[in-house]
């Protein structure tokens, strides 16, 4: 940018150039012309340069132009009452009371019916059309080009206003807070009074917004109405309803058109977001968001992405149609062409995939990864299935599926196990892990002992699965959860409910490992005992076969008796 003394560097330069041009060889047009007038100064019309006393360069064509001059110079006054006031320098008015009250500004231009008027002192004005900065006085580095562009101005500076009435009514209260504001089309920033840094490109743009600042509106009636600031539009009526909200950004036509009172929106596509008045929302493709009413804290990205969202909250949406359908489910995140498609009600849900869980409706706190995953749930909740086309019947809830689990052999002796960690009543939440048996996940170790007798009230049983959990249908055999809660409490896991819900069956083998080694132990008592009384046995056996073959040696030798004598008496008298 030139200095002040440049430019006068610059103007006498000129000056001493038309100098030169006096003593060139050229012949004088016929008749020749009115002036001739010293110091490069050229007057026509009543009292034109009247008061001209040394100031030099003027030209002043019109009833009363530059009337006052005195010791400017370098100005133009084209027009009746041009400049009439200015004793400043470097001006230039071309049109009926132009600058007409212009004294001491300088480096003014003002092309129009009554176009910078008012000014007095401001300076480095440019105002082309009728009225144009009308009302500006000492507002500086304005440009208005339009019919009463700017025409309120008043101590507002750096404002630019192209087309007719835009920034019409900027600083009209004369606070000279209005600054830095720029308007390109018929009545932009058309009711601007006090807001500052905005900026609107079209028709009607940003025309209603009085005291709003750092706003961006580009495109036709785009933030027309809008009275707050913050917000980005571009987009024909992109946030045309825009009142009060603010920090919105918009791109697209339409895009937020219908939002009033709703802040910190953005909108980017044809008619995203476009009967938003909620606030926190991302919209990001061809009628994303377009019917969102209260909703709040959503993202949709993808053409029709969350469409139909009127009040639900927390949503995000990614992918074309994503949860195309829902209208006030809350929570749920959705990522895949038409995720959630039908989801109308249904809260907390988490799908990633093409048309993964694409049919369900009101079902809440399903959890689907994959192609198709879950696509056949209706009303179902708390599902989750990994895998591409994983899913159950519609009415499924509860329940946990994946693909291709269970078909890869091993031989690590490592188990996955699945661990209950609520107690009875609390939510049921379950975690997988693999078998622990160390002595440092474990309190209060003590011997067996008797405990595990309670087994021998238990009720074995055979039993057939449900259909919907066996079609097969088969036998199996068993034990029932609730006639074993029943017996011992502790080898029931119970679900979320407190109802029982499986058994404990590591503890019932350590149960019957218990009884086993129990009866083992009783067993090799036992034997003990056979053995030491089978060896007794033989001791006796032995002894009596000894006995034996005495007795047999006794039969096989003829003995002699001999009888005393008083037998043999009594023998014989019996005779």
């Amino acid at each position: 940018m030139y200095s002040l003394t440049q430019l006068k560097q610059t103007t006498l330069l000129f000056l001493i150039a038309l100098v030169g041009f006096g003593f060139l060889p050229v012949e004088a047009v016929v008749p020749p012309p009115d002036g001739g007038y010293p110091n490069f100064t050229t007057a026509e019309g009543t009292n034109a340069l009247l008061n001209l006393s040394s100031g030099a360069g003027n030209t002043a064509l019109g009833w009363y132009s530059l009337f006052s001059a005195g010791a400017a110079s370098n100005n133009t006054g084209v027009g009746a009452g041009a400049l009439a006031l200015n004793t400043a320098d470097s001006n230039t008015a071309v049109g009926t009371v132009a600058l007409f009250l212009n004294t001491t500004g300088t480096f003014n231009t003002a092309v129009g019916t009554a176009a910078l008027l008012n000014n007095a002192s401001g300076n480095w004005d440019n105002a082309i059309g009728a009225f144009a900065l009308h009302d500006n006085i000492d507002g500086f580095n304005n440009n208005a080009l339009g019919q009463a562009a700017l025409f309120k101005n008043i101590h507002g500076t750096d404002n630019t206003a192209i087309g007719d009435s835009a920034l019409l009514n900027n600083d009209i209260t004369g606070n000279g807070n209005a600054n830095f504001n720029t308007a390109v089309g018929s009545g932009a920033l058309f009711s601007n009074i006090e807001g500052h840094s905005n900026t609107a490109v079209g028709y009607l743009a940003l025309s209603s917004s009085d005291t709003g600042n750092f706003n961006t509106a580009v495109g036709h009636l785009a933030l027309s109405n809008n009275t707050a600031g913050g917000n980005t539009a571009v987009g024909a009526s992109a946030l045309l309803s825009t009142t009060d909200g603010g920090a919105n950004t918009a791109v697209g036509t339409e895009a937020l058109a219908t939002n009033t009172g709703g802040g910190n929106n953005t909108a980017v596509g044809w008619r995203a977001l476009f009967v938003n008045t909620g606030g926190n929302n991302t919209a990001t493709g061809t009628g994303a968001l377009q019917f969102n009413d209260t909703g709040s804290y959503n993202v949709a990205v993808g053409t029709s992405a969350l469409f139909n969202n009127t009040i639900g909250n927390y949503n995000v949406a990614i992918g074309d149609s994503a949860l195309v359908s829902n209208q006030n489910g809350i929570d749920n995140t959705a990522v895949g062409f038409q995720a959630l498609a039908s989801n109308t009600t249904g809260f907390g849900n988490v799908t990633i995939g093409h048309d993964s869980l694409n049919t369900n409706g009101t079902g809440s706190i399903n959890t689907c990864v994959g192609f198709s995953a879950g696509n056949s749930i209706l009303t179902g909740s708390g599902n989750v299935y990994l895998g591409a086309t994983v899913s159950g019947p519609g009415d499924e809830s509860n329940t946990f599926r994946t693909r291709n689990i269970g078909s890869t052999p091993q031989l690590s002796g490592i188990n996955v196990t699945i661990d209950v960690i609520s107690a009875p009543g609390d939510p049921g939440f379950v975690r997988l892990g693999h078998d622990a048996s160390s002595r440092r996940y474990k309190d209060d170790i003590k011997p067996m002992d008797k405990a595990s007798e309670s087994l021998f009230a238990l009720k074995p049983v055979t039993f057939r699965a449900k259909s919907n959990m066996d079609p097969a249908h088969v036998q199996q055999y068993g034990l029932i959860a609730e006639d074993v809660a029943d017996v011992d409490p502790d080898l029931v896991v119970y679900n979320s409910e407190g109802k029982p819900e499986a058994l404990r069956r590591d503890s019932i083998n350590a149960m019957l490992l218990n009884e086993f080694l129990k009866e083992h132990r009783k067993n090799e008592e036992q034997g003990a005992t056979i053995a030491r009384l089978q060896k007794q046995v033989e001791v006796l056996t032995a002894g009596l076969q000894k006995v034996s073959a005495h007795l047999q040696l006794s039969k096989a030798t003829p003995q002699t008796v001999r009888l005393p004598a008083i037998a043999l008496r009594e023998g014989g008298n019996n005779q």
